[in-house]
């Protein structure tokens, strides 16, 4: 085995528990994706398995130190080099082709006399060939970074790899590179994703919550047919305990009216018996009522228990349906003419090679695909007037639109989620309307006082959603930029639902294969 967890339990300062007595193994060169609710410990559980945290409980067995391709990375200046762990062995490289003969070089080299033509190799592959060895990490983009973490795989081919999200800042070229090399590599491999096409690469699923891990033995595809198994069979077991439940009622009362029958028989008989033996009569009646109400009130007891478990777990479960108001706008009319149209930063280098011409009418679901550092989100703030472009011409329509991007800030605000709501809500509906709006959407009374900042990507994701509903109007344009990059699979689903079944016009910029192929795109606009 690569990997033995052991009874581990986890737990932050003053908050419940994220998991406990969790147990799991890893054979070696078995590839397993680890999937959950945001929240509910996956980047932890890594970060234990990699010793970034101290364990509280249980115990971790490695086969070998992990390598880690982590979700974010702190601010370094430490150098690509330093962060791939190959600045000594280059410099020592460096210096024995100088000419030393110091031992300690050799030393530090020891086998890997082509560490220099391996990152080479690495970063040509991940398409990084621009960058240089001493480059601080933190000048880097956030595909640059994680192309860098990926480069080291190949670099350094651990036996151990954990991957946190790995295609979170990637676009459509870098993350199909991806999938080939994982698919080849003979390293054990964990990975947390909500990339459905990574997932089904993984042969072993485990999901995370918090009654623990549960494995399953395919990919992701075979996870959600399962889960449907699983979903229905709840089901049917809550309806037998509802039968069983009426069935145990309806009994009751047939031997209560029995009991009563024979009471009422009683008292007439009790009047012809002496005074003491009819005492003894009421005594012995009462005794024999009483116990069975208690014995009935104990089998509707635990009935009931079993039927509020099952329940519990159902509505963990159970989909949220978010319904977007439908566009006032008639189809086919003309929203943005562009022209011609191109961009400079700088003056003088234009951000595409051909210039741009295109027609967006109402009713379109435009997709925008590029690779990164393309200008797809340069070409979505131009077609919705908030830039002017360096060449060309356009011409924007009178229409409204709402702009949701991956970290969510239309509703990143330093202040609480009701009072979010309240200040969005220019529907003015009553407290107790806006309040059953917000349990709807999953926000317990409870959660309310949350801040807005310390919300998790799907809770981001809800509320904005929410705050589109509480306007007069819903957006004639809805501009969804890498929507589904920091929300979890459960919150996608919940997203993908929603704009599909938005009848309004779409323009979108998405790497997520999946989510694109679902929303029902009727344009593309490749740069």
């Amino acid at each position: 085995m690569s990997i033995i967890i052991s009874d581990l339990s986890y737990r932050y300062p003053n908050q419940l528990p994220l998991f406990e007595h969790l147990n799991l193994s890893v054979g070696t060169n078995r590839k397993i994706s680890v999937i959950g609710n945001n929240g509910c410990g996956k980047s932890t559980l890594l970060k234990l398995i990699a010793g970034g945290l101290s364990l509280q409980q249980g115990s971790i067995q490695l086969a070998s130190t992990p390598y880690v391709v982590p979700q974010q990375t702190i601010d370094t200046n430490r150098t690509i080099a330093q962060v791939l762990a190959v600045s000594s062995k280059l410099e020592a490289l460096k210096a024995i082709t100088n000419g030393s003969v110091d031992e300690s070089h050799f030393e530090i080299l020891g086998d890997d006399w082509d560490i220099e033509s391996r990152c080479v190799s690495a970063f040509t592959y991940w398409s990084i060939p621009h960058l240089d060895l001493s480059t601080p990490l933190n000048q880097l983009s956030g595909g640059e970074k994680t192309k860098v973490y990926l480069a080291g795989m190949m670099i350094n081919a651990p036996d151990i790899v954990l991957l946190d999200e790995p295609t979170n800042h990637l676009d459509s070229t870098s993350r199909e590179l991806l999938y080939d090399y994982l698919s080849q590599i003979k390293s054990t491999c964990v990975v947390v994703s909500h990339d459905t096409t990574l997932l089904d690469q993984f042969d072993i699923t485990c999901e995370l919550s918090a009654k623990g891990i549960k494995r399953y033995g395919g990919n992701y595809t075979f996870y959600k047919e399962q889960k449907t198994l699983e979903i229905e069979a709840l089901n049917e077991n809550i309806e037998t305990e509802e039968r069983m439940l009426r069935l145990a009622r309806k009994k009751i009362q047939k031997e209560k009216e029995k009991q009563d029958k024979r009471n009422s028989q009683g008292e007439k008989n009790k009047k012809e018996l002496p005074r003491i033996a009819r005492k003894t009569a009421l005594n012995r009646g009462e005794q024999t009522g009483a116990r069975l109400k208690e014995v009935h009130s104990q089998l509707i007891h635990e009935n009931e228990e079993r039927l509020k478990k099952l329940r519990n777990e159902q509505q963990i479960y159970a989909e949220l349906k978010i319904d977007l108001s439908d566009s006032n706008l008639h189809k086919g009319k003309l929203l943005v003419k562009a022209e011609q149209i191109n961009h400079s930063y700088t003056g003088d280098t234009l951000l595409w090679i051909e210039s741009l011409d295109l027609s967006l009418y109402s009713g379109t679901r435009c997709l925008v695909k590029g690779k990164n550092g393309s200008g797809k989100t340069t070409l979505v703030n131009i077609l919705t007037g908030g830039l002017c472009p360096s060449h060309g011409q356009i011409s924007i329509g009178d229409f409204t639109y709402a702009y949701l991007d991956q970290e969510y800030n239309l509703v990143h605000k330093n202040c609480t989620i009701l009072e979010l709501a309240e200040s969005n809500n220019q529907r003015n509906l009553p407290m107790h309307e806006l309040r059953m709006l917000l349990n709807r959407s999953l926000f317990t009374a409870e959660s309310l006082a949350k801040n807005c900042l310390e919300l998790s990507g799907g809770e981001k994701m809800r509320l904005s959603i929410l705050i589109l509903i509480l306007r007069k109007q819903a957006p004639d344009l809805l501009i969804l930029d890498e929507p589904t990059n920091n929300i979890d699979l459960a919150s996608i689903h919940i997203l993908t639902q929603t704009i599909k079944s938005f009848k309004g016009s779409l323009l979108v910029i998405s790497h997520d294969r999946e989510f694109i192929e679902e929303i029902g795109i009727n344009m593309e606009i490749e740069l």
